[in-house]
């Protein structure tokens, strides 16, 4: 779980880095940088393609967790202030929560339905701002983008993984960062010229923030519940905000950090074995022989 953890601690640097090194006003472009470069370098040392149904199978996990939802993310990004839409990504442990059950029957108790509420109070408290204007696509884009890859999450779950980590994750990478590809095109048109601060952050983005953390959260997706990744999500926020505290000097406030406490809390709380109940001392009857007169 601490090494799954890693993913949405380094995805919660991406802000820092699109601020401060990549070129202004190009999301799709970023994405694209994000997943096919690291992608195609992961699938030329993996050498292998899928074969048979992971065909289809590898198309659908690289669109629910990258190829959608990356535009969705940065549609959300550009239409929202930053504190809703994550705020509205922090409902992930109940969207996976109920595909989880739905897919792979797993239960939901009441704990962590409690815990989940908690995650998102928590990130609320941290970003959210009571006078920020709402945008209803920008809102229906980080819903969308939420579900979906809370689908994507259990889909990888259920379907295991045929081939070696590094393979895999290459698949996903490459199939959704071909599918933004025409998109970035036609929405933003051909990139600029790429500066040496520019490089050096598609470098982190693309083999740090993408490659790394993907690699560590593939894994853990086979090794831990659903729900267990759902809350490691949550420190994506709690990260963004800490780093821009630290590397940005953005000011803190009590009610800040408070809030960071809580999705911490609920994040530990939920990972808490529940209490199983005592089984009742059973008397077993003695033999047949034992009871004739």
């Amino acid at each position: 779980m601490l090494l799954t953890a890693i993913a949405p601690i380094l995805w919660g640097t991406t802000y820092v880095i699109t601020t401060e090194w990549l070129p202004a006003n190009r999301p799709l472009l970023v994405g694209v940088m994000r997943a096919l470069p690291i992608g195609l370098i992961f699938l030329a040392l993996g050498r292998q393609l899928p074969k048979g149904i992971w065909w289809w199978r590898s198309l659908v996990l690289g669109a629910l967790n990258i190829g959608f939802f990356f535009p969705l993310l940065f549609i959300a990004a550009y239409r929202l202030p930053g504190g809703i839409a994550a705020t509205l990504g922090a409902l992930q442990p109940f969207i996976v929560a109920f595909w989880g059950w739905v897919v792979l029957k797993e239960r939901v108790t009441s704990r962590l339905l409690l815990m989940a509420g908690l995650g998102v109070l928590g990130v609320g408290m941290m970003l959210l701002n009571p006078q920020a204007q709402l945008d209803a696509w920008g809102m229906l884009a980080a819903f969308g983008g939420a579900m979906l890859y809370g689908v994507g999450i259990t889909l990888n779950k259920h379907w295991g993984r045929p081939v070696p980590l590094l393979t895999y994750t290459a698949w996903q990478l490459v199939v959704g960062g071909l599918m933004i590809v025409p998109i970035a095109l036609l929405i933003e048109g051909l990139p600029p010229a790429f500066t040496t601060s520019n490089w050096l952050g598609f470098g982190l983005i693309g083999l740090v923030n993408t490659g790394v953390a993907y690699l560590f959260w593939f894994r853990g997706i086979e090794r831990l519940k659903t729900s267990t990744m759902s809350f490691l999500i949550l420190l994506s926020p709690v990260s963004a905000t800490v780093l821009g505290w630290l590397v940005l000097d953005q000011r803190l406030s009590w009610l800040q950090m408070l809030g960071a406490l809580v999705v911490l809390a609920s994040i530990v709380l939920s990972q808490l074995p529940s209490r199983q109940p005592t089984p009742r001392l059973q008397v077993q009857p003695a033999a047949d022989s034992a009871l004739t007169p």
